[in-house]
């Protein structure tokens, strides 16, 4: 039987620096690494990877596997399948992480598929069984309301997801040596079967909703477009980003990447501010990594006061004007 050994994350590269998740799947894959008393590999797919290999290696990587060919360029299904097939059967991992991004969701499953085994998605906590020695993986099902904790016993190698910012990656260490190996990606540009035409690159002004240490987040009880101007108002005097829930995305009264839910974008500020929304099961387990939630409501039954760790029940144009005068003193001085 092949002996699986070592910790694997699969990276992203975008022009020629490491994502930010990826330095989170550095962080959490030393750890399981150390605990496991195994090496900590990192596979970068991509062309023109430059220096993203090195950075790895400083943010807790042992050893980097590059695969920069000129048909990785843009991430399609066959291309990036066929190369991670290849390099999982090549080293034989113990466990592999990707993270829970576009490429992740679309990659792990087709990628366990192929190799045989399982795959945990979404995952908001990893460790090692110091028994069994197997990655014991945490999710949210239910839309958040519970949590499941899950091990793949029969199978290797042990695949999982990690959700955005539920792991914090390692300081850079300067100091820190390793090995960077190239792998040739040998593929048959024939049995790729979709081709890239164009990518429109959206500008984001300002915080990136991601990113930011405070989100001021509008429901459909904001009334319409005019209603989040208010919002952007808070969200500047506290030095953060505008979001918003599905239904003001759907009907066009922001843009569909201020999304924040389990079909938008995960956030996990310190400061959530939910105005005009209920707090369907979707949007609350995109937040439920915020540290203080803060919830306006003129609905004292809404879902959001289940979460909130601070509410005020009232007309949020009644009440947002005292918030801000009352944020304004408070920051002044």
């Amino acid at each position: 039987m092949a002996e699986y050994k070592g910790v694997l994350i699969c990276g992203e590269v975008t022009e020629g620096r490491l994502e930010s998740f990826s330095l989170e799947l550095l962080g959490i894959g030393r750890k399981l690494a150390d605990d496991l008393g195994q090496e900590l590999g990192a596979v970068l797919l991509g062309s023109g990877i430059g220096d993203a290999a090195k950075e790895a290696i400083l943010f807790g990587a042992d050893k980097v596997y590059v695969v920069d060919d000129p048909l990785l360029k843009d991430y399609q299904t066959d291309s990036y399948t066929a190369v991670m097939e290849k390099v999982c059967k090549q080293l034989l991992p113990d466990i592999l992480l990707l993270g829970q991004g576009a490429i992740g969701r679309d990659l792990a499953p087709r990628l366990a598929f192929r190799l045989g085994t399982g795959v945990t998605m979404d995952c908001i906590e990893l460790a090692i069984d110091p028994e069994t020695k197997l990655m014991v993986q945490t999710k949210p099902v239910y839309g958040g309301n519970a949590l499941a904790v899950l091990v793949c016993e029969q199978t290797k190698p042990q695949i999982a997801t990690i959700r955005v910012k539920a792991m914090a990656p390692l300081e850079r260490d300067d100091s820190r040596t390793g090995e960077i190996i190239s792998i040739p990606a040998e593929l048959d540009p024939a049995a790729m079967r979709t081709k890239v035409l164009d990518k429109v690159k959206e500008e984001v002004v300002g915080i990136k909703l991601e990113d930011a240490r405070v989100v001021v987040c509008g429901g459909r009880g904001i009334g319409g477009p005019e209603g989040f101007s208010q919002l952007e108002e808070v969200a500047k005097l506290l030095g953060g980003a505008v979001g918003a829930t599905r239904p003001p995305c759907d009907s066009g009264w922001v843009a569909a990447h201020l999304q924040v839910g389990l079909t938008g974008k995960i956030v996990t500020p310190d400061v959530y501010v939910g105005i005009g929304l209920s707090g369907s099961s979707q949007h609350i387990a995109g937040i439920s990594g915020a540290k203080n939630i803060i919830a306006i409501n003129k609905d004292p039954e809404a879902n959001i006061f289940r979460v909130a760790h601070y509410g005020a029940v009232g007309d949020y144009k009644k009440v947002l004007p005292t918030f801000i005068q009352k944020c304004t003193e408070l920051l002044s001085g």
